[in-house]
């Protein structure tokens, strides 16, 4: 059954200007920072019980010879990037997750791998740290509402995992499948939510295979926080950061194209591609400008979105021939 509500209408000298609504948050941090004491040696991001990250990890550091998986460009500061979340499971701010995803029990933690592969199987958390051998990348991460962050992501490529299982000829795509735990994530317990659970994504197995992709374990040198989808999460960097699921349990290989959370729930605004492109505009949005954090009242950081978010020379090819706008 749906509901049908009245909207009365509203002049326009009422409705508040789009650039001030997308800084609002930025203009109560502002204010809040004026007005919360900061505890001696304890961070604002301590106070508040978020999470920046776990144990330690070994791995071999970011390299400027390794194309595509370095930028020399600011990194995000640890502590914003770990308040600051798409996290839906635990609620649509961007500070639920930091806020309530603490709640998520990652230990013990397995992956099934299924579909179309010779070698179907499971791998705890352990199996996975102990077989690839980590490497850190650090990567931009572009979101649809149009922030960006940049940060040293520690992981290993998706397309190792996938070869152990031995892909047969009919795996065409890769879909993958965030933990649904009801009890632990408030967010799939609200009635507002437009979304279906478990989350779930998917590639296409060129897009999965290639060397960009990236299965993390960690970020900033320590293990993932639960926001950040602990404690593994893939990382896609030429899409929009809703393709880069988090807290995965399952990842199938299939012949048809699977489908995906924000797919399902909004087709006009999201298709399956979801490929960073300034020239297609979400149906709300321009897509042609990126506001990179952290920014603030008086630097907002706002910076020119590019194709493919900058991986256009690794990735272009993969789309040869096809209508970007058409499959956006």
């Amino acid at each position: 059954m749906s509901v049908r509500f009245r909207v009365p209408p509203i002049s326009s000298s009422e409705i508040t200007p789009e650039s001030v609504y997308l800084r609002r948050r930025e203009i109560m941090k502002a204010f809040a920072a004026l007005s919360v004491p900061l505890v001696a040696g304890v961070s604002p991001a301590a106070q508040a019980g978020i999470s920046t990250g776990g144990k330690p990890l070994e791995y071999v550091p970011a390299s400027q010879g390794t194309q595509g998986f370095y930028t020399d460009e600011r990194l995000t500061p640890r502590e914003d990037a770990a308040s600051y979340n798409n996290f839906f499971e635990f609620g649509t701010g961007k500070s639920d997750p930091a806020n309530y995803a603490g709640a998520m029990s990652t230990d013990p933690w397995t992956v099934e791998v299924d579909g179309e592969v010779d070698r179907p199987g499971k791998l705890h958390l352990e199996d996975i740290l102990g077989r690839y051998p980590l490497e850190e990348r650090i990567y931009r991460l572009r979101c649809v509402e149009r922030w960006s962050m940049v940060i040293p992501w520690v992981g290993f490529p998706l397309a190792s995992l996938l070869q152990d299982f031995q892909p047969t000829s009919r795996a065409k795509f890769v879909a993958f499948e965030t933990l649904y735990r009801r009890s632990e994530m408030p967010g799939t317990r609200s009635f507002t939510s437009t979304l279906e659970w478990p989350y779930v994504e998917g590639l296409r197995i060129d897009e999965a295979t290639h060397p960009l992709a990236f299965l993390a374990v960690g970020n900033y040198g320590k293990t993932l926080p639960n926001q950040h989808g602990a404690p593994i999460r893939l990382v896609v960097p030429w899409k929009y950061g809703y393709k880069s699921i988090k807290s995965i349990v399952r990842i199938s290989l299939v012949e048809k194209q699977p489908p995906t959370a924000w797919n399902k729930s909004q087709p006009r605004e999201y298709g399956f591609y979801s490929n960073v492109n300034p020239q297609v505009d979400h149906p709300r949005w321009s897509q042609q400008y990126e506001r990179r954090l952290p920014g603030s009242l008086f630097e907002p950081r706002e910076i020119p979105t590019l194709m493919f978010n900058g991986y256009e020379e690794q990735v272009a090819s993969l789309y040869t021939g096809m209508d970007l706008r058409k499959y956006h």
